[in-house]
């Protein structure tokens, strides 16, 4: 189940590097100065004949200058906002805030993550007066939309001399803790692999309960957390041996509520998040919950049936005694062959539970695929060709339930499959695409729950000027 899931929710930053390094792209942001990424989450998929150290490629001449131990700068780690449909950036230095090609002092076209660490140590006390500038890609390695360059900015803004990854998740501002949690983070210098501790953290102790070892990005948490109470997690890189790489990073804390939770979501990769084959669950950007106008428990899980959500109902469902949960899935029912037959008895069995217990369900339409984009840019294995027949199947009996939300339509195109413009691989609806769910799950909720709804508080709706 391992693998699967890891393809389910769309292939991994280390496998997006590797696809996309073999794409023979040329970076349009590149070419012009002035014009100025199936886990998802860890490298995904896209094209460039360009070997690893092509990332780094130097430019303008930099003197030596002598300077004080004091004054050396061995690195910086850069950070800026995620942006929607980013595959991966591209992140120039320039020797001075001149915006010219001429200024290039070095350029890494390979950024699969909103951050970098960049290596200064060879430039010395001159470093002190370098600029970067940032620009996101999309699949094809042209520039995003009307996004190009940033406004060029001094290094000297960024952490400085810094020895360890730093954590990018985004868990202080979901409105509850997911249960299946992804630890996102900017590597430390060159590591490929780094592990991740958990903590919980009772008054002064802090008693270590978990070990993960991840890749170059993030690793995706297999044991759910049920237990109340506040805990911690932090992460080091590691050498090809295994040994630490520099330091930990600092402590980043969340908390699991003791209290019930009203409204809940069952589902696989797409309620669980990440998105654009390079952006892992752990951040806001591609999570529908975000977009709901009322808080809802991520109780998703990458790669899962029906019948996987239905073998764990009882151990990830119950412990938050929800009034009202949602439920989406089915998509890696029909697409690797499940009859629509079989998914609806799941999905029959999953209503059943809920009447046990009772919880009102609330089904969603189960999204679309479009099968080109799966196979040419994620390499995900070809769907049986009547995959439309067992789709349709199980939509039309999620429409004659009690309550329902059809988000499947609108994410169709005429062919029956999911709109290109909604997705980077083909089987994960992207930003627009999540922002659409979040929205009308949220309308239907406040419309037909008042009762549970107007109790509840909302934290900030992310916004990406789109």
């Amino acid at each position: 189940m391992q693998k699967i899931k890891g393809w389910l929710l769309a292939g991994g930053i280390s496998l997006t590097a590797g696809l996309l390094l073999n794409m023979n792209v040329t970076c349009g942001a590149a070419q012009n100065s002035d014009s100025v990424r199936i886990k998802i989450g860890q490298p995904a998929v896209t094209n460039t004949a360009k070997p690893a150290a092509a990332e780094q490629k130097p430019a303008a001449t930099v003197s030596p200058v002598k300077e004080n131990a004091m004054d050396r700068i061995r690195n910086v780690q850069l950070s800026w906002k995620e942006i929607p449909s980013a595959v991966r950036y591209q992140v120039v230095i320039l020797k001075s805030a001149e915006d010219s090609k001429e200024n290039i002092v070095q350029t890494y076209d390979y950024v699969f993550t909103n951050g970098l660490t960049v290596d200064l140590s060879r430039f010395g006390a001159e470093a002190k007066a370098f600029y970067w500038k940032v620009c996101p890609l999309d699949y094809n390695g042209r520039p995003l939309g009307n996004h190009y360059f940033s406004k060029p900015r001094p290094v000297m803004n960024s952490k400085v001399n810094v020895n360890a990854p730093k954590p990018t998740t985004q868990f202080e501002r979901m409105d509850y803790f997911p249960l299946y949690p992804v630890f996102s983070w900017v590597p430390y210098g060159k590591a490929k692999q780094h592990e991740v501790q958990v903590y919980q953290a009772t008054g002064s102790e802090e008693k270590l309960i978990r070990t993960l070892q991840g890749g170059e990005y993030d690793v995706y948490e297999d044991g759910g957390y049920t237990v109340p109470g506040r805990y911690f997690w932090r992460v080091r890189a590691l050498n090809k041996d295994g040994s630490p790489l520099g330091g930990w990073s600092e402590k980043s804390y969340f908390t699991i509520k003791g209290d019930k939770t009203p409204l809940a979501a069952l589902g696989d990769s797409i309620t669980h998040g990440g998105g654009a084959m390079s952006v892992s669950p752990g951040y806001l950007l591609y999570d529908w919950e975000s977009y709901c106008q009322v808080p809802v428990k991520n109780l998703g899980y990458s790669g899962n049936t029906t019948e996987a959500m239905l073998e764990r109902f009882e151990r990830d469902v119950l412990p938050f005694s929800p009034r009202v949960l949602v439920v989406m899935g089915g998509v890696n029912d029909y697409r690797l062959g499940t009859t629509g037959w079989q998914t609806v008895e799941n999905l029959k069995a999953i209503k059943a539970k809920c009447d046990a217990y009772g919880i009102i369900v609330v089904f969603l339409t189960v999204t679309p695929i479009n099968p080109p984009l799966m196979v040419s840019r994620a390499h995900i294995e070809q769907p049986p060709y009547d995959w439309q027949t067992h789709q349709k199947y199980i939509n039309d009996w999620v429409k004659q339930q009690p309550f329902f939300v059809d988000v499947a339509s609108a994410l169709t195109d005429s062919m029956g499959n999911l709109r290109d413009t909604y997705t980077t691989d083909g089987l994960h609806p992207d930003y627009y695409g999540k922002k659409y769910i979040g929205e009308q799950v949220g309308r239907y909720l406040k419309a037909h729950f008042a009762w549970v709804t107007n109790t509840l508080t909302k934290k900030p709706i992310p916004t990406y000027n789109d």
